[in-house]
């Protein structure tokens, strides 16, 4: 997808912050939009490598179609520094090169300009890639082995960056448009599964089998991957959707009966926000040695078949124990993360917050509205509310961990602000269809809502994401009458919430300012907040 020179200069003014917070000019390369990344669009990848699984090393090319549109001699890509560069080739010729931490940068001999074709590089190297110490918490390989002592491989790379393991441009802000052609290479006998449909395999006859896969839709560059064991196909359909589950072999009779939840998540994901988003790509879970991870059209599953989160109940509401976890919070990821994708890793909470709703309106499909907000409002004790949600933009740099739940309570505050279910859940709906397969920031988003409600959200959301603490609705009576307003960080903050009066529901409109209320209370005891439609505290003075 196509970047632009307004984020340049915005990410360069950001730079002028990176001291303060010990950001260096590694970070500013990885996470950055310079001049070298800004110049060219990525248009399609075709990956061609070999994984031999005893010496833990990749050898191979990725063939990079790009469009150019700025005159320039020189890109950026990415690969990390214990990675062997072997070539790069340009219609024929070796290009030169220099690197700089994890960049690449290379320089053709005459100015690329912007044309109709694509111009084409191929991009040769070698290299055993890091080793992950608690995939997916940390980037990297993950080597293991199954019960019959055979291969079982992934990578999970989310946030470190996919250039761990193949060059690429590592972005956010630039999935090939036309996908991808991923083909890997491993023992015969082993299978490897990657993104999009199978379109061959070839016994290369020197003891490796070669299996050929395609994307067809843009893809976030993290999302590509490759699975190799000794895997089982299961496969089933659901109204056009192909559900294709790799399992390893001794798992095949368990998969079949725990991936029940999958059409029940297809059918309430689809009505609730859209047709699939990569039904062209088809939908497969994977086995992986690993808990999971959102690769899309082929989700990495490892919560060792259990319901929940490896057995237990992040909600702690007992609801949470109702589904495996890891199948519906990844699998809401194609439409949150990997549909709508971030522009900057510092937005993260448009992945994870949305995605991690998704949950809540799973619960709400099959058992009714108060079991979604009860499971919502059960994620509260994850929240730390000790730092902001977004980090800190051009430094590859995620925020709090509370993007997840607390961004999660944003969403349903948002929904009980509008008042209206109708709405909101055309709202909902109309969000994921319009910016599918789009990558965008926040203001997007805070903008999307602010027009499609009609009301200006952007103190509410600039509250709980760009600060830590929540919203505090403070209360005191003077001369019996009561007497309101927020503590907040925002100074235009004016979230309209409701309270109950002897039962009796009222919204009030507090702002930063004192406001008397046009009603009398003898005491406290006769009102309570709703604090299940609005993730806020209260404060009697």
């Amino acid at each position: 997808m196509k970047s632009n020179l307004i984020s340049f200069f915005i990410l360069c003014f950001s730079s002028m912050l990176f001291s303060q917070n010990n950001f260096t000019r590694k970070d500013s390369l990885q996470g950055g939009l310079n001049i070298a990344r800004i110049c060219f669009d990525v248009k399609h990848y075709e990956l061609n490598i070999k994984v031999n699984p005893e010496e833990k090393s990749i050898v191979g090319y990725n063939e990079i179609q790009f469009e150019i549109l700025e005159n320039t001699s020189k890109i950026q890509l990415d690969l990390f520094q214990n990675m062997n560069i072997d070539s790069i080739i340009y219609k024929k010729n070796k290009l030169n090169y220099k690197r700089e931490f994890n960049a690449v940068f290379i320089d053709f001999e005459n100015t690329l300009q912007p044309q109709k074709e694509l111009y084409v590089i191929r991009f040769y190297y070698s290299g055993k890639p890091i080793i992950a110490k608690n995939a997916p918490w940390d980037g990297g390989f993950v080597f293991k082995k199954d019960r019959n002592n055979k291969p079982w491989i992934g990578v999970a790379c989310q946030g470190t960056g996919a250039s761990l393991w193949y060059p690429v441009k590592d972005s956010q802000s630039d999935e090939p448009d036309f996908g991808a052609i991923i083909k890997v290479a491993v023992p015969d006998g082993l299978i490897n599964v990657s993104n999009g449909r199978l379109i061959g395999n070839e016994n290369l006859k020197n003891g490796y089998t070669r299996w050929d896969w395609q994307v067809k839709s843009p893809i976030n560059t993290y999302a590509i991957t490759l699975n190799i064991a000794d895997y089982i196909h299961i496969h089933e359909n659901y109204k056009d959707v192909d559900l294709d589950y790799y399992v390893l072999r001794e798992n095949e009779l368990k998969a079949k009966t725990h991936f029940k939840d999958v059409i029940p998540m297809m059918e309430c994901f689809q009505s609730k926000f859209g047709p699939y988003p990569f039904i062209n790509d088809g939908y497969k879970l994977i086995e992986t040695p690993y808990l999971g991870m959102e690769h899309q059209s082929a989700v990495a599953y490892g919560n060792q078949y259990l319901n929940g989160y490896l057995g237990s109940d992040l909600s702690e509401t007992g609801l949470g124990l109702r589904f495996d976890y890891i199948i519906i919070h990844e699998s809401g990821h194609e439409w949150f993360g990997n549909s709508i994708t971030s522009k900057d890793i510092a937005d993260m909470w448009l992945h994870e917050g949305f995605t991690t709703y998704t949950e809540c309106v799973f619960v709400e499909c099959l058992y009714g509205y108060g079991k979604g907000q009860e499971y919502v409002n059960g994620l509260k004790n994850r929240i730390e509310n000790d730092q902001p949600i977004i980090g800190f933009y051009g430094v590859n740099n995620e925020g709090s961990s509370d993007m997840y739940s607390k961004g999660a309570l944003l969403i349903n505050t948002i929904r009980h602000i509008i008042q209206d279910e109708s709405k909101w859940a055309s709202l909902l709906l109309k969000y994921a269809e319009t910016y599918r397969h789009k990558i965008i920031d926040t203001e997007t988003t805070i903008n999307f809502f602010n027009f499609e409600t009609g009301q200006d959200l952007t103190p509410i959301f600039n509250q709980y994401l760009r600060h830590p603490k929540i919203p505090i609705l403070d209360f005191k009576r003077i001369n019996g009458i009561l007497h309101y307003r927020w503590t907040v960080d925002e100074p235009k903050f004016n979230m309209p919430v409701d309270i109950t009066l002897n039962g009796s529901k009222k919204r009030l409109y507090p702002t930063p300012s004192w406001t008397k209320a046009n009603f009398n209370v003898k005491s406290f005891e006769e009102i309570k907040v709703c604090k299940n439609d609005f993730y806020i505290d209260s404060n009697w003075l």
